[in-house]
């Protein structure tokens, strides 16, 4: 038996912020996910300039990375595993300023991220989780970007495992160190 899920793509409360269903044919030997169809984007209003870099994380269990937004458009996507992702829409002018969206990811969902808005997200399942990133700039050290710490309680994530802030395993001491959403905002 064949199973199809069309591609759909659902605007958020975020300005520009995209949840991303793939199209995906599953049979008895498994399934097929399109993970990028130039078209597909265009049809559904969002023209994406093209990636130059693609990256791909493997966090451990509770693990938890982010919030940062630096100056390119993301598609990012769950290779393997389960995750779940948090964004904060930081950019100057925006009229979803200081809006946070969030979602449970795994294989088949992505997310389209403007430029701006931090994306951060938890590895949930049991297994590492393979979380990849495509990057319309190509990364570099100092690149200009913002980033916000993602235990601040003002942005009111519900991480789904507790983070011992303690342990470099599940958090770094840079995303520790990042700024409030409040102090990004200057408020």
């Amino acid at each position: 038996m064949v199973h199809i899920v069309d591609f759909e793509l659902q605007k958020t409360n975020i300005d520009g912020l995209a949840l991303v269903r793939m199209k995906q044919v599953t049979d008895d030997r498994g399934t097929v996910r399109e993970f990028f169809r130039a078209s597909a984007f265009q049809n559904a209003g969002y023209s994406l300039p093209p990636f130059t870099q693609v990256n791909v994380t493997e966090t451990r269990p509770g693990g938890v990375r982010g919030m940062h937004g630096e100056a390119m458009t993301k598609l990012i996507a769950i290779a393997h595993g389960t995750a779940y992702g948090a964004w904060v829409d930081t950019r100057e002018g925006s009229p979803t300023r200081g809006e946070v969206f969030q979602a449970e990811l795994e294989p088949g969902v992505q997310i389209l991220v403007p430029e701006g808005v931090c994306n951060g997200f938890q590895s949930t399942g049991e297994t590492p989780t393979q979380y990849v990133y495509c990057f319309t700039s190509e990364w570099a050290p100092g690149m200009q970007g913002v980033a916000v710490t993602p235990l601040d309680a003002d942005l009111g994530i519900r991480w789904p495992l507790p983070i011992d802030v303690d342990n470099r395993a599940q958090i770094s001491q840079k995303d520790l160190d990042a700024p409030t959403l409040a102090d990004v905002l200057g408020q």
